[in-house]
């Protein structure tokens, strides 16, 4: 099966992007399947290393205005703890309960308790239900935040605001990679970077959100 497709760009400049343009349909459950096995093809086809940019280019990223820093690690425990977490909280400027929850995680992370032997996945990076456009051909996406990561990221992210047909999707990606035991109590702390960003962006609820999220980590 071929992976899920992104638009094609058509033209980048300094102050604008033209995209190719896609026709938006109503999905359906078949569609939803079909993207779930596509979206597994995308993250078998690898990266170098977790946290490594896409290939050709060299810098940081973003996600939404917030930058991601693209340095290579060994572990996704220990990419997830410095690339990912440390730069968020730091932004947030964590009150110390939230601090101590964050500290307590990423020692877990780096102890290597949550990786597995799975190797870096190509990862769209940004996955929410926004991102993913249904067309008359599928499903195709917008918007990425490419890096080598974790698999559970990107479906974590497919969780965190609704994606319609949600379970069509995740049987879909299994018929082409089974998830290992206990992926879904692990979609909070994949949602837990986004959240944050979300709370360092817009404040409002993602702060409690954010706090709520590190409270369930830290504890799990």
């Amino acid at each position: 099966a071929a992976a899920v497709p992104v638009v094609d760009v058509l033209e980048l400049t300094e102050n604008h992007l033209d995209l190719v343009m896609l026709t938006s349909v109503t999905p359906t459950v078949e569609a939803a399947r079909v993207f779930g096995a596509r979206l597994a093809q995308l993250h078998d086809a690898g990266a170098p290393a977790f946290g490594a940019p896409p290939p050709g280019w060299d810098g940081d990223g973003f996600i939404g205005r917030f930058p991601l820093v693209n340095l290579s690690f060994a572990t996704w425990g220990q990419f997830y703890a410095q690339a990912r977490l440390a730069p968020v909280a730091q932004a947030l400027d964590l009150p110390p309960g939230a601090r101590k929850d964050l500290d307590q995680l990423s020692a877990r992370l780096c102890s290597g308790a949550l990786d597995d032997d799975d190797g870096p996945a190509r990862l769209h990076g940004d996955l929410w239900a926004g991102n993913v456009m249904w067309t008359p051909d599928g499903a195709v996406l917008i918007d990425p935040a490419a890096h080598g990561g974790h698999r559970e990221t990107d479906l974590a992210m497919l969780a965190l605001f609704g994606l319609p047909h949600l379970d069509a999707v995740v049987d879909g990606y299994q018929d082409v990679h089974r998830l290992h035991p206990g992926w879904r109590e692990r979609t909070s702390v994949h949602q837990l970077f986004p959240v944050a960003v979300h709370a360092a962006l817009f404040g409002g609820g993602y702060v409690a959100q954010t706090h709520a999220l590190l409270r369930q980590c830290a504890s799990g």
